[in-house]
C-alpha cells in the first residue's frame, strides 16, 4: 500500500468495517428470505475469508516486501511491525470502547 504505517493500518479497519457492513445487509436479507440454502452459505464465507486474508496480505504486505527486495530490509521490517503495532493499538481501542459502552 504506502509507507505509512498508520495509513496501512488505517485502511485495514476501513476494510474490515466495509466487511461487517456488507455481512449485515446480507443477514437482513436473508432473514427475510426463510429459505437460504445451507449449502451457499458456507462457499460465501470461505470465498469472503480468502478474499480478505487476499486484501490483508496486501495491505500489510506489499510495500515491506517492495522495499524488502530493493534490498532496503531494515527499512522493510521496521515498515510491517509498525504497521502490525498501530493495527493492534487500533483494535484494541475498538475492544475498549466496546467495553466502556457495555458497561455504562
Amino acid at each position: 500500500m504506502t509507507k505509512k504505517p498508520f495509513i496501512n493500518a488505517l485502511i485495514a479497519i476501513l476494510y474490515i468495517i466495509f466487511i461487517v457492513l456488507l455481512i449485515t445487509g446480507i443477514s437482513s436479507i436473508s432473514t427475510l428470505q426463510s429459505n437460504t440454502s445451507e449449502f451457499v452459505a458456507p462457499i460465501i464465507m470461505i470465498s469472503l475469508f480468502t478474499l480478505s486474508a487476499a486484501v490483508m496480505g496486501y495491505v500489510f504486505c506489499y510495500q515491506p516486501l517492495r522495499l524488502y527486495l530493493d534490498g532496503k530490509k531494515e527499512q522493510a521490517v521496521k515498515l510491517f511491525i509498525k504497521t502490525v503495532i498501530i493495527f493492534a493499538c487500533i483494535t484494541f481501542g475498538l475492544i475498549a470502547t466496546y467495553l466502556l459502552v457495555i458497561n455504562i
